[in-house]
């Protein structure tokens, strides 16, 4: 894994390049490693919009595709720094690319960097380097054999693999490698805390089942998209209800947290909306992903349309909610002759569908509007079961 200037001259005038051609004129670049270049090309593109300072560093080496495709993105990684103290050494036992390992380095004391592929720790060794991180130790070999051998440290750091036999994507937290809940008593003879970094797909309380002494549940989102789910384990923690952050990052990179507990939302009386008011809320990625439909709702003063339809409602704006805010234009009752008209009102729109029985794509068709502009169409059910189709624009 060397690089050269040629090589990384290459790797620049070549990165707009089809990959798949490129690798067929190999025979052209007799003095370029093109195999190893167009990795580079694949992973750089990977990478451009969540980790942009390492991209624009030329002197960065990755080890393969799949590691920029899974690693965390600048945002979450800096996240994570929350999570530790200045005084903390820390484990990182699955290293991959490393950019949770280099984020969590510029505020901890020291950082355990494991990682089982030769290849990723030649990258990592050349990358730590480059960006002057002398304060990462980096070990090869499988970390559920060398947790034993480890300086003390205050807390383990672990992202399994969610990718089992034939490369196949899995989901479940037995499943992936290493086996969290059967290691977890392991990693607490060595360390108080674990970290664990799991699929934004994976179930809360299943989870929470899975790994006795949760104390804290992060779900990190990005432009309205679940990204990780962090869930911090203490040994012989006893807590009845962890709490629960959630941070989305939006569009302009501005941070919008809610943090409740599900003893909290348990709690909480549900007041449903008889009818659409003059401003519509849909709660982002993170809310939904959490469950926190009634605490939002008591927090904010707003009106749940449906037990299952996600939408609220107030005659009130609320400039801090966390999710996307929206002001009401008009409420159509749903019917075919609605759909046979409403293009001609309606040409274009972004249609979200929440609690009803057409798709978007299904009911893109039946109505002909055409996708994006900024008028906002939702479809979803009222607490007496109409269907519904709600005309805003954003506030």
């Amino acid at each position: 894994m060397k690089q050269t200037d040629e090589f990384r001259l290459f790797v620049k005038e070549h990165a707009g390049d089809d990959l798949t051609r490129l690798l067929l004129s190999a025979s052209r670049y007799p003095s370029v490693d093109v195999p190893f270049a167009v990795e580079q090309i694949a992973s750089r593109r990977q990478i451009k919009d969540k980790l942009p300072v390492w991209y624009t560093n030329d002197a960065l080496l990755f080890p393969s595709k799949i590691s920029a495709e899974q690693c965390s993105s600048e945002q979450t990684a800096l996240y994570k720094q929350r999570l530790v103290e200045e005084s903390d050494t820390l484990c990182d036992l699955t290293g991959g690319l490393g950019i949770d390992s280099y984020y969590l380095s510029l505020k901890a004391r020291h950082i355990t960097y494991i990682e089982r592929f030769p290849a990723y720790c030649e990258a990592a060794r050349n990358n730590f380097s480059v960006l002057g991180a002398d304060n990462i130790t980096i070990v090869e070999g499988d970390s559920t054999e060398l947790i034993s051998r480890v300086p003390e440290i205050s807390i383990f750091y672990i992202d399994p693999a969610r990718r089992g036999e034939g490369n196949k994507r899995v989901y479940a937290l037995q499943d992936c490698e290493p086996d969290l809940p059967a290691l977890l008593p392991e990693l607490f003879r060595h360390a108080p805390k674990v970290i664990a970094k799991l699929s934004p797909m994976a179930d809360i309380q299943m989870t929470l089942d899975l790994l006795p002494g949760t104390t804290a549940i992060h779900i990190l989102s990005v432009k309205n998209e679940c990204k990780e789910l962090l869930f911090v384990v203490e040994r012989n923690a006893e807590v009845e209800s962890p709490v629960i952050h959630c941070v989305n990052y939006n569009s302009n990179g501005r941070e919008e947290s809610f943090v409740f507990t599900l003893h909290d939302e348990r709690r909480q009386e549900l007041h449903l909306a008889g009818l659409i008011r003059k401003y519509l809320f849909e709660p982002n990625a993170s809310l939904l992903k959490a469950g926190a439909f009634k605490s939002v709702a008591a927090r904010f003063g707003l009106e749940k349309l449906q037990v299952s339809s996600h939408l609220y409602t107030s005659d009130i704006p609320v400039d801090d909610f966390p999710g996307r805010r929206f002001v009401v234009e008009e409420v159509y009752p749903f019917s075919g002759k609605l759909c046979k008209r409403l293009d001609k009102e309606i040409p274009q729109a972004n249609i979200t569908v929440r609690n009803f029985p057409l798709s978007v794509e299904e009911l893109r068709k039946r109505t002909k509007i055409a996708d994006g502009g900024d008028v906002y169409l939702f479809a979803t059910t009222l607490v007496n079961g109409d269907k519904i189709l709600v005309k805003c624009h954003k506030f």
